[in-house]
């Protein structure tokens, strides 16, 4: 990530310069040794001026002002002041005041910042001629004001790499970012508030504008190697995007992902999304389509709405342990689905059961104990919309499509069981309105394995204790 390529200094380095200063040499700090380390720093592949450089009276501090480089390229970096705190060779803090990227050309700011501070860097300033071993670079803490970057330069599409924005051209605004313990294999934590943007080409969204009022993860780790990586958790709130592709906001989405007190998952509430102006944008020959989905999902609001939570927990029982689900979908005006699992199960020698939320292929080699698992389908709205619809769409009467369906659920019976008719049947009564909820129950054996149930999927039904319930 850090390595040293051997060619003239370009955006990337400045950028990494701005992102992560540090400095190597004796503890005694002085104006000299700052100018020194500076002019070592941007001494290839541009130009450097700078202005006065000084140290405090009554503190260890040393301060460089007004530093302008002018790179081969075009680009200009501006700093109005650079000031390293404490030992030299163990900053307790390196602030940059009135950062700016230019275009020397054009003059366009391609990217600004009001202020960045490093908290405990492992060195005061980054050699960028030299190649240091990744190791080598850490930050106690990190905080960033008022960034501002344009879309199109090089720089944002460093910093947006990989994302739908990478490509993307308009401006992006950050009003704080915030880190804690960050190094080249993990970040401790890392938050972002006040983010804004207004952009053209945003990969499947087309053209629009974004706000979102926080972003913060924690506990990444195993970014130095590719599929190593672990999120304990993300907490993103208050998403917007008003685009010629999608409308729509989420209120919150947040993923725990640290097992290891027992419990984890995914929550998502508030989604919303604005159907009816979608389809507006849609081209016209499939626009009549979309509107009979959307009548259909949102009652004619055309506003889709949805919360969601998908929760593990496990908890050890003598020799074995028992995972537990608790997940649920409510798309508003529609249905309600839950699916909860009770699950005793003897783990692979070696797997604890926080491993098994991360990687579900412990399956394939644990023992079920028994256990049991229950789908519960609400209708709220939406099977008598779907009756209506589908007897619109085949010329016939809604009592017509009603025992049509009937008829089809009890010639599936025939073909794959009593079980499996109970359920299909459960449905019409939904469709027919004869009940609102159509609840499902499993009884795994006392001793089993996932194997026993893949291996013939059509025959799992006879192979559980399942009850079907409408009400």
């Amino acid at each position: 990530m850090f390595a040293h390529r051997p060619q003239a200094i370009r955006l990337s380095q400045i950028l990494a310069f701005v992102a992560l200063m540090g400095a190597c040499g004796v503890a005694t700090a002085s104006p000299e040794r700052l100018e020194a380390d500076l002019r070592a720093l941007f001494g290839e592949g541009g130009s450097l001026s700078l202005g006065k450089v000084s140290s405090a009276m009554l503190r260890s501090r040393v301060t460089a002002e007004d530093i302008v480089f002018e790179a081969q390229e075009g680009e200009r970096l501006l700093i109005e002041r650079y000031i390293v705190s404490g030992d030299y060779d163990a900053p307790d803090e390196v602030m940059l005041e009135g950062i700016r990227i230019e275009d020397s050309l054009t003059e366009l700011t391609m990217m600004s910042a009001e202020r960045i501070v490093l908290g405990e860097p492992s060195r005061a300033v980054f050699p960028l001629h030299t190649e240091l071993d990744p190791k080598e670079v850490r930050l106690g803490s990190l905080a960033i004001d008022g960034l501002v970057f344009e879309m199109a330069s090089e720089l944002a599409e460093e910093l947006l790499f990989d994302t739908p924005l990478q490509s993307g051209q308009g401006r992006m605004t950050i009003d704080k970012i915030r880190g804690e313990s960050l190094s080249h294999a993990a970040i401790g934590m890392l938050e972002l508030t006040g983010v804004a943007g207004v952009a053209e080409e945003l990969d499947e969204f087309g053209s629009g504008s974004f706000t979102l009022a926080s972003l913060r993860l924690e506990g990444l780790t195993g970014i130095d190697t590719e599929g190593e990586e672990k999120l304990a958790s993300l907490v993103m709130s208050d998403f917007v995007v008003e685009a010629s592709e999608l409308t729509g906001s989420l209120a919150l989405l947040d993923i725990d992902g640290d097992f290891e007190d027992g419990k984890g998952g995914v929550r998502l509430e508030g989604l919303h999304v604005d159907l009816a102006r979608m389809i507006e944008l849609a081209p016209e020959d499939e626009r009549t389509q979309l509107r009979m989905v959307s009548n259909v999902l949102t009652n004619g609001s055309g506003e889709l709405r949805l919360d969601a939570a998908f929760l593990g927990s496990w908890k050890e029982k003598g020799e074995h342990s028992v995972l537990v689900s608790d997940s649920q979908i409510d798309m508003h005006d529609a249905l309600r689905l839950a699916f909860d699992i009770n699950l005793p199960v003897l783990l692979p020698t070696g797997v604890i059961p926080a491993d098994a939320f991360a990687d579900m292929q412990w399956l394939e080699s644990a023992t079920l104990l028994g256990g049991d698992l229950r789908l519960s389908l609400t209708d709220q709205g939406l099977f008598a919309r779907l009756a209506t619809l589908g007897a619109a769409m085949e010329g016939i009467t809604e009592s017509q499509y009603i025992e049509q369906a009937r008829t089809q659920a009890q010639g599936f019976g025939m073909m794959f069981g009593p079980e499996a008719q109970a359920v299909l049947l459960g449905l019409v009564e939904l469709l027919e309105g004869a009940a609102e909820q159509l609840e499902v129950r499993m009884t795994l054996p006392s001793q089993s394995t996932m194997s026993s149930y893949t291996s013939d999927p059509l025959g799992l039904p006879s192979k559980l204790n399942l009850k079907v319930e409408t009400r």
